[in-house]
């Protein structure tokens, strides 16, 4: 291939192709850089966002569904973008059984907000709850409660076996994902929620800001499991996202017993389970649980696997060697 000459100037083939190179990195540079710093601004601020506009004005609760479909698809776009690591976006097996426990438990949630004037309904107390005040605020209190309510029994179920034969389900994962988090057994999933979402029946939550917090429970879920390699600098030690809570799914017991919290660290840094290693990094072989490396993988078999004799295991757990330092907190 020769230089190209036309009346007047002179085209060297090689440059423009120097040039196209250059330029289709650039583009891929700042398309990289736009997930890292703006998918958590995005999600956090704009799905959010627009779910608690479209709540306050009344709209129909299908959006709710239309609203998670998007944060789900804007995740896996991420994960395509600006992946922790490429091998987790490779399914192993586990694609339609996450597809299945997301289904069910998105519905058991969207059935929440429905059943929440039937028990507003027969509650014997009169209404705490703060109706006065701006619905972003109204939401903002409802985040905070239910996180408290979750945060608490999400720890609980660390501690106590019957729950922890329930939560196991979750913590079996083999590559951390957005799905992951809606990998959960129902009735795990189901108590989980009554722990955040009953204290707030009880204040007298209005419907329309329950339905705008069940889009930011299903965003936070995704947030915080997703694959991306997103930063959010001093805040991770504040936020309840994948920074911090791939330290959660540590497979040793004990050392994967950290940053419970579903929203926030707020409450971990008070039960003083809240840990972070800035040094360090994850793969498959950090994930999952030591002293069950061969739960059930299928969907069935994960909804039975509680309820069977070899369904528990030593919350003590496996530790890991010497050769490996467990988490802690390493922030300065």
């Amino acid at each position: 291939m020769g230089v190209a000459r036309y009346p007047g100037k002179t085209i060297d083939p090689y440059k423009c192709m120097r040039t196209t190179v250059r330029d289709g990195i650039a583009v891929t540079i700042a398309i990289r850089n736009a997930v890292r710093y703006g998918y958590i601004p995005f999600m956090l601020l704009g799905i959010n966002g627009l779910a608690a506009y479209l709540a306050a004005h009344g709209a129909s609760k299908l959006w709710l569904v239309v609203l998670i479909a998007i944060a789900v698809g804007c995740s896996f776009a991420a994960e395509r973008v600006l992946p922790y690591r490429t091998d987790w976006n490779t399914p192993l097996d586990d694609a339609g059984r996450d597809t299945a426990h997301a289904l069910v438990n998105e519905t058991l949630v969207l059935s929440s907000v429905a059943v929440i004037p039937l028990l507003a309904a027969v509650t014997p107390f009169p209404s705490w709850w703060p109706e006065s005040l701006p619905f972003v605020i109204q939401l903002l209190i409802a985040v905070l409660v239910a996180d408290f309510g979750i945060t608490t029994i999400h720890l609980a179920s660390h501690k106590v076996g019957w729950l922890w034969r329930l939560h196991a389900v979750h913590h079996s994962v083999r590559r951390f994902y957005g799905f992951n988090g809606l990998m959960k057994h129902p009735l795990h999933q189901t108590i989980e929620m009554a722990g955040g979402v009953l204290p707030l029946i009880v204040l007298g939550i209005p419907v329309e800001v329950a339905a705008a917090l069940s889009v930011c429970v299903a965003v936070q879920l995704l947030l915080q499991h997703a694959n991306v390699d997103y930063h959010v600098g001093p805040l991770r030690s504040v936020l309840a996202l994948n920074e911090g809570h791939r330290f959660h799914h540590l497979k040793w017991a004990g050392i994967g017993d950290v940053n419970f919290g579903l929203f926030t660290l707020i409450w971990d840094h008070l039960y003083r389970t809240y840990s972070y290693d800035p040094r360090r990094r994850f793969s498959s072989d950090d994930l999952g649980m030591a002293a069950k490396p061969h739960y059930p993988t299928g969907y069935l078999d994960q909804l039975a696997e509680p309820f069977r004799a070899r369904g528990g295991c030593n919350l003590a757990g496996i530790k890991p060697g010497a050769h490996r330092a467990p988490a802690r907190n390493l922030e300065t």
